[in-house]
């Protein structure tokens, strides 16, 4: 099966085979997924793990002419490399200089996907013409901003509805110039090609089959069954083309049970002891019911209330009000993406079918899961924007509640206060937390993907006037979705990248993490991610791993995350409290983290560390796609990790800083322990140690990375070893997940106090050349203190 990215490229599942277990946004799923009885895997399963596994050599997709102008440096010679490709997909004829400056012109900036990391590429040239400011609605762009909406509430009301058609997410006013905005707009153009083309290949395929996985119930098939019924919708109301319809109800019928085969027990077949399941089927079907009110008939409507309320909204009535119930449990305290997708689905689905609706069961929800849903799912983003989960769960969490208050908006004429400034900030956590080949991804990566992307960006952009939030999402591979095409607004003109700060530090308690870069444009550049947080509160989809870290350079990712472990091993999501048998599996004990392991023990449950330092000379990348960093350009972070460990730890502070203008990185521990304790770092690199144990070189695809210990950690070498457990480790619930190709750099120290310093430094084609900083304590970093 085929999907078709933002840039309108057809990619094959054999192309979205991801390394890391932050790979591409609609088949990253749990790599410990239960086989169906055939031994078949079930249609649209992806590898999710981090390492390589099968993976063909990265190549790239072009999409439009690339300007071979100014080439970005530091790329390798090595054809199969990520770099190496980047360049060639840049080097043109200068004769295609112009006609690759009126493509850019056009307002459609990306030129390439790498299909390994599903990033967006960028030309890199200097002139700037076409990269302006980032705003909506400039004198260039004024026409295509949406008209007003006619439809306003005196006293709005969750119950309370506009009398026209469609009312979720798209009213008609928004239809009415869609055809004229798509004319006249590049990225609404592709998106349009895009999302017919998934239409086309979904129309020929056969319905979604029923298929009950342990670990995530029917989930997977609930968001196909939602992404075909987004798709087939719009496709419908863009040609009036009944075969859309017809098509649709086919799914309709099949996920209700009504088709040629079962689906799912008679008394549940949307799986409400999994309850995003039900909820997501419950959107899907206010989506077919809303968009295409004027196409179904009388029988019809009424089979899908049917269907809605048996399977869907009764049971969200019986979450709420049947105390004893389990299928409810995420209405209480639960601030990540279970109350975000549940109260999502349920607010679609009885804003889809309210007026109809002869049960009440519709306006009876409403009341409900509007004020729940400002009780916890409002606060899924700390006070730093960062998701409380992870930043894959992001996307699940964002998408439902995006999905949610535009639709009470536009269905109802408020949004109830669910916009706050948390959500304002959550895009630009995302940003941040994508680094340039992916995403710092610690913690579980989540299901599948599918429907649920990261487009609330453009809805949120929208909302809160933040023009670069909706420009850097439209280049990425997820774009290409109907919620888009709605949630964009097609005014945006210039750059996200222009005026954006190249560092960010995320200080909320719970998150505590720094994202550091060379460029925002150049995959080829340096990218640091470093954590401390909390090992709590985070819906028990976190790692034991303060001081974990990622490195991006050279179009690689050389420190990198295993990512999920077996969601249906036994106990996985037990609870995370100390004696918690998930962090008896590899992926989630400290052993399997980029960090600090004492004792080869876990990190304490109850850390709590703090930021001691972090400074930044500040750098915004400008407006070209170019960007050669200023002289003595460089950022730091370091905590205070102490509290992660116990009694025989009595001081350690971890941190990461940029060296010789951000073309080198220096991670640096300072720790004192009466026990025996490791660094490591995990690698998909092949790695050769010297004679003597102080450098390693990790090689990927023909890239080097030297890494090098410094003084004054006298007598620490490097050592390696697989990805695999200790002997002594306590033994899990079931076998952890096989890891081949992924190597631990590690260097054992003694009990005592030490300042380990580990200096890594790409070995760049450009000429650029390493340097040796000065040894410095942690306390006395600061923006010149490396400086030689």
């Amino acid at each position: 099966m085929a999907y078709h990215d933002a840039n309108n490229q057809n990619f094959s599942s054999q192309n979205l085979n991801s390394p890391y277990a932050a790979g591409d946004p609609y088949y990253n799923q749990s790599s410990g997924y239960i086989t169906p009885p055939n031994g078949e895997k079930p249609k649209g399963k992806g590898v999710s793990k981090w390492i390589k596994i099968g993976v063909p050599v990265a190549i790239l997709v072009i999409v439009g002419v690339v300007v071979g102008a100014v080439v970005g440096t530091k790329k390798s010679n090595d054809s199969s490399s990520p770099a190496a490709q980047s360049a060639a997909a840049a080097s043109v004829s200068s004769a295609s200089v112009n006609s690759a400056l009126e493509e850019l012109a056009t307002g459609k900036f990306a030129m390439a996907t790498n299909s390994l990391y599903m990033v967006p590429l960028y030309p890199q040239v200097t002139d700037t013409a076409v990269f302006t400011t980032p705003t909506f609605a400039s004198s260039v762009k004024a026409s295509l901003t949406w008209p007003s909406d006619t439809f306003s509430a005196a006293t709005p009301a969750a119950t309370s509805v506009r009398s026209d058609r469609p009312r979720l997410i798209a009213p008609q006013y928004k239809w009415d110039v869609l055809t004229a905005h798509i004319a006249a707009d590049p990225y609404l153009s592709y998106w349009n090609e895009s999302i017919f083309g998934n239409a086309t290949d979904w129309y020929n395929d056969d319905p979604v089959a029923y298929f009950f996985d342990d670990g995530n119930g029917i989930l997977d098939i609930a968001r196909r069954f939602k992404q075909r019924a987004k798709a087939f919708s719009y496709a419908y109301r863009m040609t009036n083309d009944t075969k859309w319809a017809d098509r649709l109800w086919v799914e309709i019928q099949n996920v209700a049970g009504n088709y040629t085969t079962s689906f799912g027990p008679d008394y549940d077949r949307w799986d409400s002891n999994h309850f995003l399941d039900t909820a997501e089927f419950s959107a899907g079907y206010g989506i077919a019911y809303d968009w295409l009110y004027d196409v179904w008939t009388d029988d019809q409507k009424a089979a899908m209330r049917f269907t809605l309320i048996e399977y869907g909204l009764s049971f969200g009535l019986q979450a709420y009000n049947n105390a004893s119930s389990f299928i409810g449990w995420w209405k209480t305290n639960t601030t990540g993406n279970w109350n975000c997708v549940c109260n999502g689905g349920l607010t679609l689905g009885s804003l889809a079918i309210i007026g109809d609706d002869d049960t009440g069961t519709a306006s009876q929800l409403l009341a409900l899961t509007v004020p729940n849903a400002l009780e916890n799912c409002a606060g899924g983003p700390t006070s730093d924007g960062t998701w409380s989960e992870t930043q894959d769960y992001w996307y699940f969490g964002t998408t439902g509640y995006a999905e949610m208050t535009s639709a009470l908006i536009t269905a109802t004429g408020s949004d109830y206060g669910m916009l706050n400034d948390a959500y304002k900030l959550t895009g630009y956590s995302h940003m941040y937390g994508q680094g340039l080949t992916q995403l710092f991804a610690v913690g579980d990566t989540g299901p599948n993907k599918f429907s649920s992307t990261a487009n609330g960006i453009f809805f949120f952009a929208s909302e809160f006037d933040e023009p670069a939030l909706a420009l850097y999402q439209r280049d990425q591979a997820d774009a290409a979705d109907p919620w888009s095409m709605f949630w964009y607004d097609a005014s945006a003109q210039g750059a996200f990248w222009d005026g954006m700060p190249l560092d960010r530090n995320f200080e909320n308690e719970i998150d505590q993490w720094v994202s550091m870069r060379s460029t925002w444009t150049d995959i080829n550049g340096t990218y640091i991610g470093m954590k401390a947080g909390m090992n709590q509160g985070r819906q028990t989809h976190n790692d034991l791993d303060c001081g974990d870290f990622v490195l991006d350079a050279m179009g690689h990712r050389w420190a990198g995350e295993l990512g999920d472990g077996n969601y249906n091993a036994p106990d996985y999501f037990s609870n995370d409290t100390q004696s918690s048998a998930r962090w008896y599996y590899y992926r989630k004990m400290t052993e399997g983290q980029n960090t600090i392991l004492v004792n080869k023990s876990n990190q304490n449950v109850l850390a709590k560390p703090t930021i001691l330092g972090y400074d930044s000379t500040n750098d915004t990348q400008g407006s070209s796609t170019v960007y050669e960093v200023s002289s003595g350009s460089t950022a730091y972070w370091y905590a205070d990790i102490t509290s992660a460990y116990f009694s025989d730890t009595s001081s350690a502070q971890r941190g990461v800083r940029f060296i010789n203008n951000r073309t080198q990185m220096l991670v640096q521990d300072e720790i004192t322990t009466t026990s025996s304790f490791q660094w490591r770092m995990h690698t998909n690199a092949s790695v050769s140690v010297s004679s003597d144990g102080t450098k390693a070189t990790l090689t990927i695809d023909g890239d080097e990375m030297d890494v090098s210990i410094l003084s004054p950690s006298s007598g620490a070498k490097f050592t390696t070893s697989d990805a695999v457990r200790f002997d002594s480790d306590p033994i899990p619930p079931e076998a952890d997940q096989p890891n081949p190709g992924v190597t631990v750099l590690i260097i054992e120290m003694d009990a005592g106090t030490y300042n380990l310093q580990v200096l890594f430094s790409p070995q760049w084609n450009d000429g650029t050349s390493s340097v040796t900083p000065p040894s410095v304590d942690l306390a006395n970093w600061s923006l010149t203190s490396h400086n030689t």
